[in-house]
């Protein structure tokens, strides 16, 4: 399928087909689901289908393994016939334009435009005759009709060049409009084809966060299997490093589980006996033994795949308006020029064949799509530089065009409003009470971290790394996952950890710590004690430190009359706090991935375009979701691939910049379509003859020719004005 008519006539085809009862048509990941009774089969439909010109991929792999493939052997086909097309192109533009009058020119254009158009731009013509016989047209019918009409009648000229001679006349050939037409309008099409060739690279990913083999435990042993053979009520063994193969429950072991898939948030949760555990996320330093609850399809992340899958396909993308026109563009055109040819044969006189031939071919050639066809790619190839220039790098055009429509944008905290990596920002020491200084107490607490695997460790490692503490050695060292850690240290007994473990220990904790403790609870930090058998020794503070520049664009964003909303996977307090600093008045927390999409599917439904802005895996579904997705250049890559938006440096800034570009990008695709109509409005009825009787003007197909080039050159330079207006 090359458009959205297509996926509309293939499912046309197929609910008038005997047996199907069904059907719905995915354009955005080429599939099609259907419900068929015993009168049809699979191979059926795919012979309904082959009649009319489309087909399914029928294979024995995985279905969207199988439609990437043929997707991807599509666009290298369609790469290899636009560069193909472009080199053979090349000499016959310079010959057209630079040697028009030179006689072995015109033999040299003909034997290489003869490929241009009927083997690199072979899939146009054969694409108009399928839509014809269904009495449609879109843009490959304009293309094919108006290459194949200048290229017949230049060949004429070239054959017969003595019919014009006679008349006093230069043989007129337009072999160069007819190879530039196609070679612009194929790269249009390779362009497409590759954003919908890496709609399916986030997918792939998706899957690929399943583990494909797994230790399954039997009443003899381990074995080893596939993760297509594993059934419900399944014992299975996780060992440290590796992925949760299903959804299920522990039953035995204890370990912390990277989860940010799920949530976003990059502390891991620590799981245990009776716990449920989640496929796709990540264990990290024990070994589990779960019971398989969910598996295949009906766990959280292939609910997740199957979701991105379907939202990317619920968007059709923007219909150009050149692609709505072009059904009755193109036979207003034909009957235009045939209208021309007879009135002239009629009213013509002694020179009325000549005239007529001279006319229909004029007004064919002056409504050559050259300038409509390049009206909105140009102006969304400069839209896409001048973006790639400010590190926002565009991957799809339904984005760019979209942009400035958004009227609601839904953020994620950590590592879009925040950098999303722990940071040590305020530390209480009770040197005072205590009989250890400052620096001891700090190499206590670098000594038991530099033991832990805890991720937070890492942050206090950090912070503490770059002071010149002296080396101390840990004995009997003890993990408690969820609780903390503890270690002798010269004797003495020492625990660093949650203030609620510290308190099963019957430690007596003092006033002062816990003033510090209610401050940083206000500003979302995550708190870790450090006490000896008897009393408090020290408090560090945690937290994901804001991007510097969040609060600006948050007030950006809202002058621009888009409603913000922030949504996580984290607590309500630290989302709260990051709300409250940022001036977001409306956020969520505790949000699964299914809960960020629904949300934006509500808006949706209340007429808001939607822009989403995130970095993490658990932010796919909810960008597939979005009308315009947005990710962070430092995010997960499922993320990157997902949305149709990067913002290479994570810069939030940035986004505003995203919506501005694109509403002058639209602004200019507007103008190049006006002035490509305001040509054919007033070229057409003058190629056709209009002032002829009144002042004797009549357009030379050659200066028609020129005509449409000029169309053409303003189109260009149009667009190219879009680099020189700013974004601020």
């Amino acid at each position: 399928m090359t458009c959205t008519a297509c996926a509309s006539s293939v499912e046309t085809i197929l609910k008038h087909t005997e047996g199907i009862q069904e059907v719905s048509v995915n354009y955005a990941t080429a599939t099609v689901s259907v419900t068929w009774d015993a009168r049809i089969t699979p191979q059926g439909i795919d012979q309904a289908l082959q009649e009319v010109g489309y087909g399914l991929v029928i294979s024995t792999k995985e279905v969207g393994e199988s439609v990437r493939e043929a997707q991807e052997k599509n666009y290298q086909q369609l790469k290899q016939q636009t560069l193909g097309a472009a080199i053979a192109t090349l000499p016959i533009f310079v010959l057209g334009m630079f040697f028009m009058h030179w006689e072995p020119g015109r033999w040299i254009s003909l034997v290489l435009c003869i490929p241009v158009l009927f083997y690199f731009g072979r899939n146009f013509f054969v694409r108009a005759v399928q839509l014809a016989k269904h009495g449609q047209a879109n843009m490959d019918t304009l293309v094919a009709l108006s290459t194949s009409i200048a290229f017949l009648f230049s060949t004429y000229s070239t054959l017969f060049p003595e019919f014009w001679l006679s008349k006093g006349l230069h043989p007129p050939v337009y072999f160069e409009a007819a190879s530039v037409i196609l070679v612009f309008v194929s790269l249009g099409k390779m362009l497409e084809e590759r954003a919908k060739t890496n709609t399916g690279t986030a997918l792939k990913k998706l899957i690929g966060l399943q583990p494909k083999t797994l230790t399954r435990l039997t009443s003899t042993g381990q074995e080893s299997i596939c993760l297509e053979e594993v059934a419900l009520q399944d014992r299975i063994l996780v060992k440290p490093g590796e992925k949760i193969p299903v959804d299920g429950q522990v039953l035995v072991g204890e370990s912390y589980l990277n989860e940010s898939m799920l949530s976003g948030e990059y502390l891991p949760v620590a799981k245990g006996t009776g716990d449920a555990v989640f496929a796709g996320t990540l264990n990290q330093n024990g070994s589990l033994e779960i019971r398989a609850e969910k598996i295949g399809s009906s766990t959280l992340l292939g609910q997740i795949i199957q979701r991105v899958q379907e939202a990317q396909g619920s968007k059709a993308p923007v219909q150009r308006l050149v692609d709505k026109i072009s059904g009755i563009f193109v036979p207003i055109v034909v009957l235009i020029a045939i209208a021309t040819f007879g009135i002239w044969m009629v009213f013509g006189g002694e020179n009325a064949l000549s005239h007529g031939i001279l006319s229909a071919v004029s007004v064919l050639v002056i409504a050559c799509p050259c300038a409509l066809g390049m009206a909105t790619p140009t102006a969304l190839i400069v839209g896409i530089g001048k973006g790639a220039e400010q590190q926002i790098l565009i991957r799809d055009a339904e984005s760019l065009e979209l942009g400035h429509q958004v009227t609601a944008l839904v953020l994620d905290k950590t590592g879009t409003l925040t950098l999303g990596k722990p940071k040590v920002s305020s530390v209480w020491f009770n040197d005072k009470e205590s009989s250890l200084d400052q620096a001891s107490i700090e190499a206590l607490l670098l000594a038991l971290e530099r033991k832990s695997a805890h991720p937070l460790a890492e942050a206090v490692i950090a912070h503490l790394e770059a002071k010149d503490l002296p080396l101390v050695p840990v004995e009997a060292f003890e993990n408690i996952p969820g609780a903390g850690i503890s270690g002798r240290i010269e004797g003495s007994r020492y625990f660093l950890g949650t203030k609620k473990w510290l308190l099963t220990q019957g430690i007596q904790l003092p006033t002062s710590p816990l003033e510090i403790e209610k401050e940083a609870t206000e500003k979302a930090q995550t708190l870790i004690w450090l006490c000896n058998e008897s009393q408090v020794l020290a408090v560090l503070g945690i937290e994901d430190e804001l991007k510097k520049n969040a609060k600006e664009v948050i007030e950006s964003l809202i002058k621009m009359n888009i409603a913000v909303f922030l949504l996580t996977g984290d607590q309500y307090p630290p989302a709260k706090a990051v709300a409250d600093q940022v001036g977001i008045t409306k956020f969520q927390a505790d949000c699964l991935p299914a809960d960020k999409s629904n949300f934006i599917k509500a808006l949706q439904q209340q007429g808001k375009v939607v822009a989403m802005v995130g970095d993490g895996i658990n932010d796919a579904e909810a960008l597939a979701q979005a009308d315009v997705s947005i990710a962070m250049g430092m995010g997960s890559d499922i993320a990157l691939d997902v949305a149709k938006i990067t913002l290479v440096n994570s810069d939030l800034a940035k986004i505003p910049q995203a919506l501005r570009l694109s509403k002058l990008t639209v602004h200019g695709i507007r103008q190049n379509l006006f002035w490509a109509f305001v040509y054919n409005l007033i070229g057409i009825p003058v190629a056709a003859g209009l002032l002829y009787p009144a002042f004797g003007i009549l357009i030379d197909p050659m200066f028609a020719s020129a005509a449409m080039a000029l169309s053409s050159l303003s189109v260009v330079g149009n667009s190219l004005r879009l680099k020189t207006r700013g974004l601020d």
